[in-house]
This record gives structure tokens, sequence and C-alpha cells, in this order.
């Protein structure tokens, strides 16, 4: 089987989608399929890869994003992808590739689309005007995007919320998975540890992208909020994102460490394991990849209570692997005191991930483009 995946937002510096279609790619070439993916670029570029073959495509810069890419032309994409003859189309993007879904339909080419993002969530924090409009914007966009594709793919019951509300019928959970082998408890370096603590007693971790959907922010007020209860916290941060320099002005002056986008996975994993507990304030993650990396990493993880990582951080009821906070500073300081230094916490943060591998992703990917196969003929 030939699967083509299409993806907008893939770049040097990008994180869970990047990631995601790597892991898928690996998996369906150990099972025998083919696998391109289709990426923005500067140019026109054909590559093999150990993921699958890679060509990117022309692409303009979206203004603000520091650096994110959309390809330039649908017209030519699609030129691309008849010339593939897919078997099996993906999407990674809900917003600007829906005619790449028309096309594949008047073709028959089977198609699932995943959806990264909680649509309803950014109007709600975005977009000026009534909620009653918003609410109207939304459905109607969301209504066209399940019509466009054979499947809409969600990773949590989070995310699927807002279909579930317009009763759409295609609508399929697979959660993502995490690299159990990379991201390990065994990473934890007391040398790595020493030197990230500059001192401290209290290490803290922030990785992902600096955005104000994610409100990083929160994590370097929590960290103040800490030590001025007397904790002798410290925080490093790992990423990039367009508030870069802001996320450096609030930081001045406090033990914080702002180490920008770091492409070594096995560094990262080391760093992780070597925390005492990882922050993910971003109110609307639909899933959080770097999340789960910690869990996998044995560390505890504090998250915004509106999200989906709670999801997994209370697996089936059992004991939780961290906490969640109401959104604002002193609740966050309060959840992270919390999880510090609880042993059995990081136990379970590794049990947690265990049962949330690749492999069981790329399984439940190949049953839905065996289950789309069939409806579609």
């Amino acid at each position: 089987m030939r699967i083509v995946h299409v993806a907008n937002f893939y770049g040097p510096n990008s994180g869970g989608i990047k990631t995601t279609i790597h892991e898928l790619g690996r998996g369906y070439r150990a099972h025998g399929h083919e696998f391109i993916f289709i990426v923005p670029g500067t140019r026109l570029f054909v590559e093999e890869t150990i993921f699958g073959k890679k060509i990117t495509v022309p692409s303009i810069i979206l203004p603000g994003s520091c650096g994110y890419q959309l390809i330039r032309s649908n017209r030519n994409l699609v030129k691309l992808i008849a010339s593939l003859g897919p078997d099996r189309l993906e999407i990674s993007d809900r917003f600007t590739l829906h005619s790449v879904g028309r096309w594949a339909k008047r073709n028959n080419v089977p198609t699932v689309a995943f959806s990264h993002e909680t649509l309803s969530g950014l109007a709600s924090r975005f977009l000026p005007a009534p909620k009653k409009i918003r609410d109207a914007l939304v459905n109607l966009h969301n209504w066209k995007f399940s019509r466009t594709f054979d499947q809409i793919i969600t990773t949590t019951n989070f995310a699927s919320r807002e279909f579930k509300s317009l009763k759409s019928q295609n609508l399929i959970k697979v959660s993502l998975g995490v690299d159990l082998e990379v991201f390990h408890p065994s990473k934890r370096s007391e040398e790595l540890r020493t030197e990230l603590l500059k001192g401290s007693q209290v290490l803290l971790i922030h990785c992902g992208r600096l955005s104000k959907e994610k409100e990083p922010q929160r994590s370097v007020q929590a960290l103040i909020e800490l030590r001025e209860r007397g904790i002798d916290a410290r925080l490093v941060i790992i990423g990039m994102g367009p508030m870069w320099r802001e996320i450096r002005s609030l930081a001045k002056g406090h033990p914080v460490d702002t180490l920008g986008y770091i492409a070594d996975r096995n560094k990262i994993a080391a760093m992780l394991a070597s925390a005492d507990v990882s922050l993910a304030p971003g109110p609307l993650e639909t899933f959080c990849l770097a999340a789960l990396e910690s869990l996998a990493s044995g560390t505890p993880v504090v998250t915004s209570n509106s999200n989906a990582v709670g999801e997994f951080l209370i697996h089936e009821l059992q004991t939780a692997a961290g906490a969640t906070f109401d959104n604002d500073p002193y609740t966050f300081a309060d959840s992270i005191e919390s999880v510090i230094g609880r042993s059995k916490m990081r136990i379970r943060a590794r049990e947690i991930a265990g049962a949330l591998p690749w492999t069981n992703t790329v399984t439940k990917m190949l049953e839905v483009h065996n289950e789309v196969s069939y409806k579609a003929s």
C-alpha cells in the first residue's frame, strides 16, 4: 500500500507534527508499506529518509509564526499527488488543504485527516466576535472538514468534542505514541542535573513551542511564585516561537534558562529524565507529545486542567502521574509543589507511557486505512 501524507507547519524547528509523521512512516515501512510525505520547503526536492520518501515543495512563511511554512500552490500539490498514485492519503492540516480532499473524492482515493488543534478553543481565545457567531463559524468549518475527508482522526476525547457535538459519523480516536527507548528513566544523569540546576535544588523543565495559544509565560510566572514561597527552583525552557523575546524579557533576573530549539532527541530525553517536574501549561493542548515524552522519562507532569493532557496523566482512573492547575500562576505553583519529591509518581509516569507505544498508533492507523478503503469501495 502506498500511503502519501501531506502536512503544513512542518519544518526544521517543528515538534509534534514532525514527530508524528516520522513515527508513522517508520511504522508503515516496518509493515511493508510505502510511505511518502510532502511538506513545505524552499523548492521542489526529493530525498529518501529512514521514515520514507520526503518531498519538499515551494512554500510561504506564515507571518509572525517564527518560521512556520505553508505549501504555496495547492494546484501544483494536487498534480504532484496525482503523479504519485497514492492508495491512501493522509492530511495534517485542517485549514488549507480542503482542495486536496475534494480531489481525492473525485478520484476515489481514500483519505484520513488529522485534527491536531481545537478550533473552538482557538476561536474563543483569538477571534474577536460574539460567542454565537464564533460557534457558528467553528461548526461550519468543522462540518465542511468532516465532509471533505473520509475519516477524521482525533488523538484524545478532548479533541473529539467539537466534532461529536455535530454528530460526525466519520470520527475516530487514535492516540499518539512515544518512543519508549529514547525516552526512558535510565537517561537520568546526576551530572547533567547538577549542570542544569546551577546550584538550585529543584529542576523544572518546559519543552514546547513558545506561542500565545500555549501560554509559556505561565511556567515563568509559576517559577517566580515558587521562589517567593522559598522553594529553590530553577526553570529550563526548551523551544522556540513567536514569544521567544517576550519570555526572555519576563525571565530576566530570575533563575530561568531559555535554550531554544534542540534537535538532538537523546539530549532532550536526558534533560526530561533529569528534571523533577515537567510543565505543560497550554490550555488548548489536544495531546502534547512533550508531556508524554516526559512521562516516558519517568518525570511527572503539571498541566492545565482545560486541555487533553489530564486524560493520560490519570490513566484509567489509577494513581496520577502529575497534577493539573486552574490556568493561573498561583494554582500552577500549588500543583508543582504537590508533585515535587513524589517518587511513586515517577514510577507511575513510566507505567502510563508504557501503555502508549508508537506501535499501537501505527497498528490502529492501518486498521483505519483498511476500514476507509472498505467504505470507499
